[in-house]
């Protein structure tokens, strides 16, 4: 039967960066709910345009709507023995969603929910120390991955920039968001019994070590 692990963590822990390691190390295909959104969006799909309709009157993207595009996505054939949810479900209610949806694809079920955790100062950290460049969109960090040029990226010389969401202040208030609201989750899966906590202060190569013998479990 199919595998489905939802990837739980607040923004800067690493999740896409450990999603995209456990996905090449076992086969199950990393699904971000954020770049479905870009996907349906840039594709101008039915559900992209009827999220765009809410997005340009600055209203939030309803539930329904994110959860047809999930449903969408892990139909796919390689999908098929499963998935790695990253970014989704972020309610109980999405999560309760989620369970019938799987449920009604055949029985599938949550198999495991990792949460990544770190203290809120290293996360503002990580986060606020992060440069793009604007070509392509590779990744530096201040402390951790330094450009060998300041601004310039190593890699295609294009400018490097910081996103507004990576800004000090910007960041501070999307991990007090995701502390006030998504962290439920935890005690959501908790209750079931398919949370694991996974310290995401050691190295890339030990938390990802820690997932895939969770996985295994």
């Amino acid at each position: 039967m199919a595998k489905f692990v939802v990837l739980l963590g607040p923004p800067g822990v690493g999740k896409g960066t450990q999603a995209k390691i456990i996905s090449d190390q076992t086969g199950l295909k990393h699904v971000s709910s954020g770049d479905l959104f870009r996907e349906n969006l840039k594709n101008k799909t039915a559900l992209g345009e009827l999220a765009q309709s809410y997005m340009t009157k600055g209203d939030l993207v309803p539930d329904d709507v994110t959860i047809a595009m999930i449903k969408e996505r892990i139909t796919r054939l390689d999908c098929e023995a499963g998935a790695i949810l990253d970014g989704f479900p972020r309610t109980p209610a999405q999560a309760d969603a989620l369970a019938n949806m799987l449920n009604e694809l055949g029985g599938a079920q949550v198999n495991c929910a990792p949460w990544i955790t770190a203290p809120e100062a290293i996360l503002i950290e990580r986060l606020s120390g992060r440069w793009t460049c604007r070509a392509n969109g590779h990744v530096f960090h201040e402390t951790n991955n330094p450009p060998k040029s300041k601004s310039v990226c190593d890699f295609d010389g294009s400018e490097l920039y910081q996103r507004d969401d990576d800004k000090s202040d910007t960041v501070v208030r999307r991990i007090q968001v995701y502390l006030g609201q998504t962290a439920v989750l935890a005690d959501y899966y908790r209750a079931r019994k398919t949370l694991v906590e996974i310290d995401g202060t050691q190295s890339i190569e030990n938390v990802s070590a820690a997932l895939l013998a969770t996985l295994k479990q």
